[in-house]
Protein backbone atom coordinates (compact mmCIF):
# COMPACT_ATOMS: atom_id res chain seq x y z
CA UNK A 1 0.00 0.00 0.00
CA UNK A 2 2.94 2.61 1.04
CA UNK A 3 4.68 1.52 -2.25
CA UNK A 4 1.36 2.52 -4.05
CA UNK A 5 1.20 5.69 -2.57
CA UNK A 6 4.86 6.62 -2.93
CA UNK A 7 4.52 5.76 -6.51
CA UNK A 8 1.03 7.75 -7.31
CA UNK A 9 2.39 10.85 -5.23
CA UNK A 10 5.70 10.63 -7.96
CA UNK A 11 3.73 10.30 -10.73
CA UNK A 12 1.24 12.25 -10.44
CA UNK A 13 3.05 14.87 -8.97
CA UNK A 14 5.14 14.81 -12.04
CA UNK A 15 2.37 14.89 -14.42
CA UNK A 16 0.89 18.18 -12.74
CA UNK A 17 4.85 19.64 -12.10
CA UNK A 18 5.51 19.59 -15.65
CA UNK A 19 1.92 21.05 -16.75
CA UNK A 20 2.26 24.00 -14.38
CA UNK A 21 6.10 24.58 -15.82
CA UNK A 22 4.72 25.38 -19.14
CA UNK A 23 2.20 28.07 -17.46
CA UNK A 24 5.38 29.39 -15.04
CA UNK A 25 7.83 29.39 -18.11
CA UNK A 26 6.22 31.55 -20.58
CA UNK A 27 4.84 33.66 -17.92
CA UNK A 28 8.16 34.58 -16.57
CA UNK A 29 9.59 34.82 -20.47
CA UNK A 30 6.90 37.21 -21.12
CA UNK A 31 7.66 39.34 -17.88
CA UNK A 32 4.89 38.24 -15.70
CA UNK A 33 4.71 38.47 -11.79
CA UNK A 34 4.94 34.85 -10.47
CA UNK A 35 3.89 35.10 -7.15
CA UNK A 36 3.93 31.22 -6.54
CA UNK A 37 4.36 28.23 -8.30
CA UNK A 38 2.37 25.55 -6.44
CA UNK A 39 1.86 21.38 -6.06
CA UNK A 40 -0.85 20.39 -4.71
CA UNK A 41 -4.07 22.38 -2.87
CA UNK A 42 -4.83 22.73 0.83
CA UNK A 43 -2.22 23.55 3.83
CA UNK A 44 1.55 23.87 2.82
CA UNK A 45 3.90 21.08 3.82
CA UNK A 46 6.55 23.00 1.91
CA UNK A 47 7.59 26.52 1.06
CA UNK A 48 10.12 28.17 0.29
CA UNK A 49 10.70 31.94 -2.22
CA UNK A 50 13.36 32.55 -4.65
CA UNK A 51 13.04 36.10 -5.94
CA UNK A 52 9.39 36.66 -6.63
CA UNK A 53 8.35 33.47 -6.34
CA UNK A 54 7.17 31.23 -3.42
CA UNK A 55 7.56 27.54 -4.49
CA UNK A 56 5.17 25.52 -2.60
CA UNK A 57 4.02 22.16 -1.88
CA UNK A 58 0.29 21.76 -0.61
CA UNK A 59 -0.96 18.35 1.24
CA UNK A 60 -3.71 17.49 -1.20
CA UNK A 61 -1.87 15.62 -4.39
CA UNK A 62 -5.02 17.34 -6.82
CA UNK A 63 -3.52 19.39 -9.19
CA UNK A 64 -1.65 22.41 -8.98
CA UNK A 65 -1.65 26.03 -10.15
CA UNK A 66 0.54 29.01 -10.76
CA UNK A 67 -0.66 32.83 -8.78
CA UNK A 68 0.22 34.95 -11.56
CA UNK A 69 -0.15 38.76 -10.89
CA UNK A 70 -3.58 40.38 -12.05
CA UNK A 71 -5.66 37.51 -10.57
CA UNK A 72 -7.66 38.72 -7.81
CA UNK A 73 -5.39 41.60 -6.86
CA UNK A 74 -6.30 42.77 -3.60
CA UNK A 75 -6.62 46.55 -2.18
CA UNK A 76 -3.96 46.89 0.50
CA UNK A 77 -4.05 50.68 1.04
CA UNK A 78 -6.58 53.03 1.60
CA UNK A 79 -5.94 57.07 2.46
CA UNK A 80 -6.02 57.91 5.93
CA UNK A 81 -3.83 54.16 6.17
CA UNK A 82 -0.37 54.99 8.44
CA UNK A 83 2.84 53.03 7.40
CA UNK A 84 6.58 52.63 7.57
CA UNK A 85 8.41 53.08 4.69
CA UNK A 86 11.51 51.59 4.12
CA UNK A 87 14.03 53.41 1.23
CA UNK A 88 16.79 53.23 -0.73
CA UNK A 89 19.88 55.11 -1.46
CA UNK A 90 17.65 56.73 -3.90
CA UNK A 91 14.68 57.57 -1.85
CA UNK A 92 12.19 55.41 -3.21
CA UNK A 93 9.98 53.53 -1.14
CA UNK A 94 11.12 49.75 -1.47
CA UNK A 95 8.98 48.64 1.55
CA UNK A 96 5.41 49.94 2.93
CA UNK A 97 5.10 48.16 6.16
CA UNK A 98 1.37 48.38 7.51
CA UNK A 99 2.43 46.09 10.66
CA UNK A 100 3.17 47.80 13.49
CA UNK A 101 4.07 45.54 15.96
CA UNK A 102 7.56 45.57 14.95
CA UNK A 103 10.59 47.88 15.87
CA UNK A 104 9.69 50.80 13.21
CA UNK A 105 12.43 52.94 14.75
CA UNK A 106 14.62 53.88 11.90
CA UNK A 107 11.47 53.56 9.60
CA UNK A 108 9.73 57.05 7.67
CA UNK A 109 5.76 56.78 9.36
CA UNK A 110 3.44 58.36 7.12
CA UNK A 111 -0.12 58.92 7.12
CA UNK A 112 -1.49 58.12 3.69
CA UNK A 113 -3.17 60.60 1.34
CA UNK A 114 -2.85 58.92 -2.16
CA UNK A 115 -1.06 56.35 -4.06
CA UNK A 116 -0.69 55.11 -7.40
CA UNK A 117 1.26 51.16 -7.19
CA UNK A 118 0.09 50.11 -10.89
CA UNK A 119 1.65 53.33 -12.66
CA UNK A 120 3.31 56.55 -11.94
CA UNK A 121 4.12 54.06 -8.79
CA UNK A 122 4.17 57.16 -6.35
CA UNK A 123 3.06 57.17 -2.78
CA UNK A 124 1.40 60.98 -0.74
CA UNK A 125 1.16 61.51 2.69
CA UNK A 126 2.54 63.30 5.48
CA UNK A 127 5.35 62.29 7.34
CA UNK A 128 5.20 62.32 11.16
CA UNK A 129 6.01 65.46 12.34
CA UNK A 130 5.63 67.73 9.27
CA UNK A 131 2.61 69.55 7.85
CA UNK A 132 3.45 69.24 4.59
CA UNK A 133 2.48 65.99 1.92
CA UNK A 134 5.45 64.40 1.02
CA UNK A 135 5.40 62.63 -2.19
CA UNK A 136 7.78 59.22 -2.53
CA UNK A 137 8.62 57.41 -6.20
CA UNK A 138 8.09 53.74 -4.95
CA UNK A 139 10.41 50.87 -7.16
CA UNK A 140 8.64 48.53 -9.39
CA UNK A 141 10.00 45.86 -6.65
CA UNK A 142 8.98 47.18 -4.19
CA UNK A 143 6.29 44.97 -1.27
CA UNK A 144 3.83 45.29 1.04
CA UNK A 145 3.95 43.90 3.97
CA UNK A 146 0.37 44.06 5.48
CA UNK A 147 -1.08 44.21 8.66
CA UNK A 148 -1.14 40.01 9.29
CA UNK A 149 2.90 40.31 8.47
CA UNK A 150 2.63 38.55 4.96
CA UNK A 151 4.90 40.44 2.57
CA UNK A 152 3.66 41.06 -0.83
CA UNK A 153 5.73 42.17 -3.34
CA UNK A 154 3.44 45.06 -5.66
CA UNK A 155 2.49 44.40 -9.35
CA UNK A 156 2.74 47.68 -11.80
CA UNK A 157 0.23 46.96 -14.96
CA UNK A 158 2.81 45.84 -17.14
CA UNK A 159 3.85 42.98 -15.59
CA UNK A 160 0.02 41.66 -14.32
CA UNK A 161 -1.27 38.49 -16.43
CA UNK A 162 -4.25 40.62 -17.78
CA UNK A 163 -2.27 42.94 -19.17
CA UNK A 164 0.16 40.88 -20.92
CA UNK A 165 -0.27 41.09 -24.33
CA UNK A 166 -2.66 38.63 -26.39
CA UNK A 167 -0.12 36.39 -27.93
CA UNK A 168 1.92 35.90 -24.55
CA UNK A 169 -1.13 35.23 -22.96
CA UNK A 170 -2.59 32.76 -25.29
CA UNK A 171 1.20 31.00 -24.93
CA UNK A 172 0.94 31.13 -21.18
CA UNK A 173 -2.64 29.19 -21.13
CA UNK A 174 -1.15 26.81 -23.78
CA UNK A 175 2.02 25.94 -22.73
CA UNK A 176 0.39 23.69 -20.07
CA UNK A 177 -1.04 21.32 -21.79
CA UNK A 178 1.36 21.49 -24.14
CA UNK A 179 3.90 20.49 -22.16
CA UNK A 180 1.97 17.52 -20.87
CA UNK A 181 2.11 16.47 -24.83
CA UNK A 182 6.10 16.45 -24.65
CA UNK A 183 6.70 14.71 -21.88
CA UNK A 184 4.36 12.11 -23.36
CA UNK A 185 6.07 11.77 -26.39
CA UNK A 186 9.47 12.18 -24.54
CA UNK A 187 8.15 8.98 -22.19
CA UNK A 188 7.14 7.14 -25.05
CA UNK A 189 10.39 7.10 -26.68
CA UNK A 190 12.38 6.10 -23.12
CA UNK A 191 9.45 3.48 -22.93
CA UNK A 192 11.22 2.39 -26.45
CA UNK A 193 14.94 2.67 -25.73
CA UNK A 194 14.28 0.85 -22.14
CA UNK A 195 12.82 -2.22 -23.58
CA UNK A 196 14.84 -2.40 -26.12
CA UNK A 197 12.58 -1.40 -29.26
CA UNK A 198 8.66 -0.97 -30.10
CA UNK A 199 6.19 -2.81 -31.76
CA UNK A 200 5.56 -2.24 -35.35
CA UNK A 201 2.26 -1.46 -36.57
CA UNK A 202 3.28 -3.35 -39.99
CA UNK A 203 1.10 -6.70 -40.51
CA UNK A 204 4.70 -8.79 -40.24
CA UNK A 205 4.56 -12.05 -38.25
CA UNK A 206 7.32 -11.31 -35.12
CA UNK A 207 6.94 -15.15 -34.23
CA UNK A 208 4.44 -17.90 -34.17
CA UNK A 209 2.67 -19.31 -31.51
CA UNK A 210 2.87 -23.08 -31.07
CA UNK A 211 -0.31 -25.04 -31.39
CA UNK A 212 -2.36 -22.16 -32.93
CA UNK A 213 -4.46 -21.87 -36.14
CA UNK A 214 -1.48 -19.34 -37.90
CA UNK A 215 1.51 -22.27 -36.70
CA UNK A 216 -1.12 -25.44 -38.25
CA UNK A 217 -1.68 -22.65 -41.41
CA UNK A 218 2.16 -22.71 -41.70
CA UNK A 219 2.74 -18.92 -41.10
CA UNK A 220 6.30 -17.90 -40.21
CA UNK A 221 7.98 -15.29 -38.58
CA UNK A 222 8.79 -12.43 -40.69
CA UNK A 223 5.47 -13.20 -43.17
CA UNK A 224 3.80 -9.68 -43.61
CA UNK A 225 -0.25 -10.11 -44.12
CA UNK A 226 -1.09 -8.51 -47.74
CA UNK A 227 -4.74 -9.49 -47.20
CA UNK A 228 -7.61 -11.30 -45.43
CA UNK A 229 -10.75 -12.13 -47.21
CA UNK A 230 -9.65 -9.96 -50.38
CA UNK A 231 -9.85 -7.02 -47.65
CA UNK A 232 -6.12 -4.90 -48.07
CA UNK A 233 -4.18 -4.63 -44.80
CA UNK A 234 -2.45 -1.73 -44.36
CA UNK A 235 -1.50 -2.03 -40.60
CA UNK A 236 -1.66 -4.48 -37.29
CA UNK A 237 -4.36 -2.87 -36.70
CA UNK A 238 -6.25 -3.53 -39.62
CA UNK A 239 -5.02 -6.96 -39.04
CA UNK A 240 -6.17 -7.07 -35.71
CA UNK A 241 -9.69 -5.97 -36.61
CA UNK A 242 -10.32 -8.51 -39.61
CA UNK A 243 -9.14 -11.47 -37.54
CA UNK A 244 -11.82 -10.06 -34.52
CA UNK A 245 -14.39 -10.01 -37.34
CA UNK A 246 -13.59 -13.63 -38.45
CA UNK A 247 -13.51 -15.46 -35.40
CA UNK A 248 -14.71 -19.00 -35.48
CA UNK A 249 -14.87 -18.42 -39.55
CA UNK A 250 -12.49 -20.02 -42.56
CA UNK A 251 -11.09 -17.00 -43.38
CA UNK A 252 -8.12 -16.66 -46.44
CA UNK A 253 -4.73 -14.76 -46.00
CA UNK A 254 -2.55 -13.67 -48.65
CA UNK A 255 1.15 -13.87 -47.26
CA UNK A 256 3.97 -12.33 -48.66
CA UNK A 257 7.04 -14.51 -47.84
CA UNK A 258 10.45 -13.07 -49.26
CA UNK A 259 10.11 -12.76 -53.06
CA UNK A 260 6.80 -15.39 -52.90
CA UNK A 261 2.95 -14.80 -52.44
CA UNK A 262 1.28 -17.27 -50.80
CA UNK A 263 -2.75 -18.12 -49.80
CA UNK A 264 -3.12 -19.41 -46.06
CA UNK A 265 -6.39 -20.91 -44.72
CA UNK A 266 -7.02 -20.67 -41.35
CA UNK A 267 -9.64 -20.09 -38.63
CA UNK A 268 -9.37 -17.67 -36.01
CA UNK A 269 -10.32 -18.93 -32.27
CA UNK A 270 -11.28 -17.39 -28.98
CA UNK A 271 -8.62 -16.91 -26.55
CA UNK A 272 -9.51 -16.06 -22.30
CA UNK A 273 -7.98 -13.65 -20.50
CA UNK A 274 -7.10 -14.10 -16.58
CA UNK A 275 -10.16 -12.44 -15.80
CA UNK A 276 -12.79 -14.54 -18.04
CA UNK A 277 -12.93 -12.06 -20.81
CA UNK A 278 -12.74 -13.49 -24.32
CA UNK A 279 -10.57 -12.11 -27.50
CA UNK A 280 -9.92 -13.22 -31.21
CA UNK A 281 -6.72 -15.04 -31.61
CA UNK A 282 -4.80 -16.72 -34.86
CA UNK A 283 -1.40 -16.91 -32.21
CA UNK A 284 0.63 -14.43 -34.23
CA UNK A 285 3.18 -11.87 -32.18
CA UNK A 286 3.75 -8.86 -33.09
CA UNK A 287 7.26 -7.75 -34.86
CA UNK A 288 9.57 -5.73 -32.91
CA UNK A 289 11.41 -2.68 -34.75
CA UNK A 290 14.51 -1.66 -33.02
CA UNK A 291 16.00 1.25 -34.83
CA UNK A 292 16.20 4.68 -33.49
CA UNK A 293 14.37 6.50 -35.99
CA UNK A 294 11.00 3.61 -35.13
CA UNK A 295 11.65 4.34 -31.73
CA UNK A 296 11.74 8.22 -31.88
CA UNK A 297 8.60 8.39 -34.26
CA UNK A 298 6.96 5.73 -31.70
CA UNK A 299 6.70 8.63 -29.09
CA UNK A 300 4.99 10.92 -31.97
CA UNK A 301 2.82 7.74 -33.49
CA UNK A 302 1.60 6.60 -29.72
CA UNK A 303 0.69 10.11 -28.45
CA UNK A 304 -0.99 10.92 -31.41
CA UNK A 305 -2.97 7.53 -30.80
CA UNK A 306 -4.16 8.09 -27.26
CA UNK A 307 -5.31 11.49 -27.94
CA UNK A 308 -7.35 10.05 -30.94
CA UNK A 309 -8.56 7.62 -28.53
CA UNK A 310 -9.25 10.50 -25.76
CA UNK A 311 -11.19 12.36 -28.62
CA UNK A 312 -13.57 9.12 -28.95
CA UNK A 313 -14.38 8.69 -25.82
CA UNK A 314 -15.14 12.20 -24.84
CA UNK A 315 -17.14 12.05 -27.98
CA UNK A 316 -19.24 9.11 -27.02
CA UNK A 317 -19.62 10.83 -23.68
CA UNK A 318 -20.84 14.37 -25.04
CA UNK A 319 -23.22 11.74 -27.80
CA UNK A 320 -24.94 9.87 -24.56
CA UNK A 321 -23.11 6.88 -25.66
CA UNK A 322 -20.31 6.60 -22.64
CA UNK A 323 -21.42 7.53 -19.56
CA UNK A 324 -19.96 9.44 -16.70
CA UNK A 325 -19.19 6.32 -15.33
CA UNK A 326 -16.20 6.14 -17.84
CA UNK A 327 -14.04 8.81 -16.30
CA UNK A 328 -11.54 8.34 -13.33
CA UNK A 329 -9.85 11.20 -11.60
CA UNK A 330 -7.18 10.66 -8.71
CA UNK A 331 -8.66 8.25 -6.70
CA UNK A 332 -8.32 5.77 -10.67
CA UNK A 333 -5.23 7.33 -10.94
CA UNK A 334 -3.91 5.83 -7.63
CA UNK A 335 -5.24 2.32 -8.25
CA UNK A 336 -4.29 1.69 -11.68
CA UNK A 337 -0.84 3.44 -10.79
CA UNK A 338 -0.31 0.64 -8.15
CA UNK A 339 -1.78 -1.71 -10.23
CA UNK A 340 0.44 -1.31 -12.99
CA UNK A 341 3.70 -1.46 -10.97
CA UNK A 342 2.42 -4.65 -9.21
CA UNK A 343 1.81 -6.37 -12.69
CA UNK A 344 4.13 -4.69 -15.13
CA UNK A 345 6.85 -3.11 -13.04
CA UNK A 346 8.37 0.42 -13.93
CA UNK A 347 8.18 -0.06 -17.77
CA UNK A 348 4.11 -0.72 -16.87
CA UNK A 349 4.17 2.66 -14.87
CA UNK A 350 6.03 4.47 -17.35
CA UNK A 351 3.85 3.58 -20.11
CA UNK A 352 0.73 4.60 -18.18
CA UNK A 353 2.76 7.82 -17.34
CA UNK A 354 2.84 8.94 -20.86
CA UNK A 355 -0.66 7.70 -21.22
CA UNK A 356 -1.73 10.36 -18.33
CA UNK A 357 0.13 12.98 -19.52
CA UNK A 358 -1.15 12.96 -22.87
CA UNK A 359 -4.71 12.67 -21.13
CA UNK A 360 -4.38 15.58 -19.38
CA UNK A 361 -3.28 17.94 -22.03
CA UNK A 362 -5.81 16.88 -24.03
CA UNK A 363 -8.65 17.22 -21.13
CA UNK A 364 -7.00 20.77 -19.84
CA UNK A 365 -8.04 21.74 -23.87
CA UNK A 366 -11.73 21.39 -23.20
CA UNK A 367 -13.45 25.20 -23.69
CA UNK A 368 -14.86 25.13 -20.39
CA UNK A 369 -13.86 27.74 -18.30
CA UNK A 370 -11.66 27.12 -15.57
CA UNK A 371 -9.27 24.88 -17.78
CA UNK A 372 -6.66 26.21 -20.02
CA UNK A 373 -9.68 25.51 -23.17
CA UNK A 374 -11.43 28.21 -21.47
CA UNK A 375 -9.28 30.43 -20.85
CA UNK A 376 -7.59 30.20 -24.87
CA UNK A 377 -11.81 30.50 -25.88
CA UNK A 378 -11.47 33.53 -23.96
CA UNK A 379 -8.43 34.83 -25.37
CA UNK A 380 -9.79 33.82 -29.33
CA UNK A 381 -13.00 35.23 -29.01
CA UNK A 382 -10.83 38.72 -27.86
CA UNK A 383 -9.07 38.72 -31.24
CA UNK A 384 -12.24 38.19 -32.89
CA UNK A 385 -13.81 41.37 -30.59
CA UNK A 386 -10.79 43.28 -30.75
CA UNK A 387 -11.28 43.98 -26.41
CA UNK A 388 -11.18 42.16 -23.41
CA UNK A 389 -14.25 40.67 -21.75
CA UNK A 390 -14.37 42.34 -18.89
CA UNK A 391 -13.01 41.31 -15.75
CA UNK A 392 -16.80 40.96 -14.30
CA UNK A 393 -18.18 38.68 -17.25
CA UNK A 394 -14.60 37.07 -16.90
CA UNK A 395 -14.96 36.11 -13.13
CA UNK A 396 -18.42 34.73 -13.65
CA UNK A 397 -18.05 32.72 -16.44
CA UNK A 398 -15.05 31.49 -14.52
CA UNK A 399 -17.23 30.85 -10.78
CA UNK A 400 -19.82 29.03 -13.18
CA UNK A 401 -16.83 27.14 -14.68
CA UNK A 402 -15.60 25.82 -11.51
CA UNK A 403 -18.80 25.36 -10.07
CA UNK A 404 -19.36 22.55 -13.05
CA UNK A 405 -15.76 21.27 -12.30
CA UNK A 406 -16.31 20.67 -9.10
CA UNK A 407 -19.34 18.47 -9.72
CA UNK A 408 -17.98 17.06 -12.10
CA UNK A 409 -14.96 15.98 -9.90
CA UNK A 410 -17.08 14.51 -7.17
CA UNK A 411 -19.01 12.40 -9.51
CA UNK A 412 -15.75 11.38 -11.06
CA UNK A 413 -14.69 10.83 -7.22
CA UNK A 414 -17.93 8.90 -6.50
CA UNK A 415 -17.73 6.33 -9.34
CA UNK A 416 -13.58 6.00 -8.56
CA UNK A 417 -14.69 5.16 -4.80
CA UNK A 418 -17.50 2.56 -6.00
CA UNK A 419 -15.74 1.01 -8.87
CA UNK A 420 -12.32 0.61 -6.56
CA UNK A 421 -13.34 -0.25 -3.08
CA UNK A 422 -16.93 -1.73 -2.96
Amino acid sequence: MIESILIFIVVFGLLVFFHELGHFYFAKRSGILVREFSIGFGPKIFSVKKGETAYVIRLLPLGGYVMMAGYEEEEDLRPGMQAYLTLDENDRVTLINLNDDLDQVDKLVIQMTDFDLEQDLYLKGHVFGEEEETRFKVARTASIKRENGVEVQIAPLDRQFNHAPLMARILTNFAGPLNNFILAIVAFILLGFIQGGVLSNDPVVGDVQADSPASQAGLQADDRVLSVDGQPVESWLDLTAAITSNVEEETELEVQRENQTLQVSLTPEYASLEDGSQYARIGILRDMETSISSILAFGFTETWTIILMIFEALGQMFTGSAGLDQLGGPVAIFAVTGSAFQTGGFLAVLNLFATLSANLGLVNLIPIPGLDGGKLLLNFLEAIRGKQLSQEKEIVLTLVGAGFLVVLMLVVTWNDITQFFF
